[in-house]
């Protein structure tokens, strides 16, 4: 090896001794998460993450409910006559028949806005919170933070870790915030990376709030338009729209109930 190339793999070296120093390691316990967030304070720093973000990542606890929900999705696994039933698609299409129809001139502008049909909109509201009902019980911080810190899917959740933090720069969330086992907030259960990018002041107040009903309903299907929704498309299995429900919940039993119950809704 000439001088050249043991100067360049010396270089390399200590570029990956730098960039594994300031990696967070991921752990599949709670005795590593103190460690982990000093590390991943480094990065989310670096992403942009300001100091009202920063101390809600320091406040963050590990989220043992979480860790054993993420465990334990046996739903999805149901066929879809068992995941219908078990979570009251009759009654989603019912009540949701009757909010359209109460609401239709919100629903049809949001359809004129983004192309996105109602029952799309109401079928995912109904499904992920039984409209606004129970909208979850742990720290979107905690939890959040807890599965970037997981080994399991640590890629997948750092964006919405880093998006949460943010969220709470942004005063759109504190700290405490409720919301799903799997940080998800709000009436339709936004992972907060993507409430990050595609949340809507719908009711102009000054602030995306996804606890506010119109501000959650607007995020959606502008989440949906971003994902390449194509308006008077169809979205049924086979047809253009479908791959877009794919984006909101990569379950195949989810996406087939949201199409036929939207559907239903639609009617």
């Amino acid at each position: 090896m000439n001088r050249l190339n043991i100067t360049c793999a010396s270089l390399l070296a200590l570029t990956l001794t730098t960039t594994a120093a300031f990696a967070a390691p991921c752990g599949n316990t709670g005795a590593g998460f103190k460690g982990w967030k000093a590390d991943f304070a480094t990065e989310a720093k670096k992403a942009g993450v300001k100091q009202k973000g920063l101390a809600a990542l320091a406040s963050a606890t590990y989220a043992t409910k979480t860790i054993a929900a993420d465990r334990n999705q046996k739903s999805f696994k149901y066929t879809l006559e068992k995941f219908m039933r078990v979570r009251g698609s009759a009654t989603i299409v019912s009540q949701g028949r009757k909010k359209k129809a109460s609401n239709a001139a919100f629903f049809a502008s949001l359809e004129k806005r983004y192309g996105v049909p109602a029952g799309v909109i109401i079928a995912i509201h109904g499904m992920e919170t039984g409209f606004g009902r129970y909208m979850g019980d742990s720290a979107v911080v905690s939890a959040i933070t807890t599965l970037t810190y997981d080994c399991r899917r640590s890629a997948f959740f750092k964006p919405h870790a880093i998006g949460a933090l943010k969220l709470v720069d942004k005063g759109a969330i504190n700290a405490m915030t409720q919301g799903a086992k799997h940080g998800e907030l709000g009436h339709t259960q936004f992972l907060p990376g993507n409430a990050l990018k595609y949340g809507v002041d719908a009711n102009g107040d000054g602030k995306v709030d996804f606890y506010n009903l119109t501000d959650a309903l607007a995020s959606t299907a502008n989440f949906l338009k971003g994902k390449g929704w194509k308006r008077g498309k169809g979205y049924q299995i086979g047809q253009r729209n479908y791959k877009i429900i794919q984006a909101w919940n990569a379950a195949g039993v989810y996406q087939k109930a949201i199409a036929i119950m939207a559907a239903d809704i639609d009617r």
